[in-house]
């Protein structure tokens, strides 16, 4: 059985340790900072601490964590059992972690009375032992944000981190989804509605299923859908999007938008993706004057005139 991977991140104060750890806790790792270093042995391998989770972890620790000692640091690290140790060291140019101490209007904690400049040389000499013993140093002097994240993931994130995907439907005469990232009008499809037998039947009955599909533009329409949003699942992932909604609009959110949505929840998971399916207006009550509304479709405008 493979053993957890371990990653202590270390390094320069201000050269960007909160913006891995929050990256990795993003990506499923364990994550704890400033973990005082008599406690790194008993979280690593206590019960009490992680009970059986075997979840990647991250430490970071830095000269503000209680105890810190780079040289006993690297020991320790070594000798943890029952985990893959790595060391990951954050280093920055002086000028420009002098830049972000004067920007954020922080002091640097080895220099609370002096210039930054002098703590920033103090922390340098202070760390040498964890830097050479480093697995992987990243160099954050010249790096943006999202490209630090992009080299992380690169390193550091698990195979998959595409966006939990949840499909939806509902009616537009009852509001437009407020969650949806990606919306898709399905008015455009002959209405079941005005069909008496269909009428109190939903997109989720076979009936209703075998009405909407035998218009000539469903299939097509929905092949579309689903190559449109296989393609941008991955994308939004690697934008580091956690959730992705694609909801489906009907007039009263009971047929054609259910339909869809069952439809193309049952198309992705075909795909191998794991799907949720929220459907929002599903129990309403069959309604002719908000079938009428404008936009529902000629099918239920007409009927309501004649």
């Amino acid at each position: 059985m493979a053993t957890p991977r371990f990653l202590l991140v270390t390094g320069m104060s201000g050269a960007g340790k909160s913006s891995v750890l929050d990256a990795l806790e993003d990506w499923g790792w364990d994550v704890v900072d400033n973990l005082p270093l008599g406690l790194l042995k008993r979280y690593v391998s206590g019960t009490d601490f992680r009970g059986d989770d075997i979840s990647p972890m991250a430490v970071g620790m830095d000269v503000r964590s209680r105890g810190f000692n780079p040289d006993k640091l690297v020991g320790k690290i070594a000798s943890l059992a029952g985990v893959t140790p790595e060391i990951l060291y954050l280093d920055c140019a002086g000028t420009e972690l002098i830049r972000r101490y004067d920007e954020t209007r922080r002091r640097h904690p080895m220099a609370q009375d002096r210039p930054a400049e002098d703590g920033i040389a103090l922390e340098r000499t202070l760390t040498a032992p964890l830097r050479q013993a480093a697995d992987q140093i990243i160099d954050t002097t010249d790096m943006k944000p999202a490209e630090l994240r992009d080299e992380l993931k690169r390193r550091y994130a698990s195979a998959n981190t595409d966006p939990v995907v949840t499909i939806g439907s509902f009616g537009f005469a009852r509001g437009a989804s407020r969650t949806a990232d990606l919306m898709f009008d399905m008015r455009f499809i002959d209405n079941p509605h005005w069909v008496e037998e269909l009428r109190p039947l939903t997109g989720l009955d076979a009936p209703v299923q075998a009405h909407v599909s035998k218009d000539p533009a469903w299939s097509q329409t929905l092949d579309r859908i689903e190559e449109l949003v296989l393609d941008l699942i991955p994308r939004y992932g690697a934008a580091g999007k956690h959730y992705l909604t694609v909801a489906f609009g009907c007039t009263g959110g009971r047929h054609r938008s259910v339909a869809a949505a069952a439809e193309m929840a049952e198309r992705l998971q075909k795909s191998g993706l794991t799907v949720n399916v929220r459907h929002r207006d599903l129990k309403s009550a069959p309604s002719d004057s908000i079938e009428s509304m404008p936009g529902a479709g000629m099918d239920g405008l007409t009927d309501n005139i004649l």
